[in-house]
């Protein structure tokens, strides 16, 4: 039996995001997040926890440190300038029929 000061503590473990893509040719979606030691125990435990009952076909792991995302108190400067270049929507091209679903 493992003293309790030798037992790994949670705090102490890297904090992993994990993403799940359900089907080939769909979008990986985050489904939670999770401690391991390393990408390796992160990939195993993500399989073990997320994907149980055969839901994913490929699983992605990202450490929660190596993310980098926008301030939400800053969308305003950084997502309205787009709103003013019209050209970028997609309502000026024409998409054959025969192309489908895009």
């Amino acid at each position: 039996m493992m003293a309790d000061d030798t037992k790994p503590k949670v705090q102490n473990l890297p904090l992993w995001e994990v993403f799940i893509r359900p089907r080939t040719g769909l979008a990986h979606k985050h489904c939670g997040s999770l401690h391991a030691s390393d990408a390796v125990l992160a990939m195993q435990a993500a399989r073990d926890t997320y994907t149980r009952r055969g839901e994913g076909q490929s699983v992605w792991v990202v450490r929660s440190s190596d993310i980098a995302a926008s301030d939400p108190d800053r969308a305003a400067e950084n997502f309205d300038p787009a709103l003013e270049k019209i050209y970028r929507h997609p309502s000026f091209y024409d998409i054959p029929d025969d192309v489908g679903h895009m």
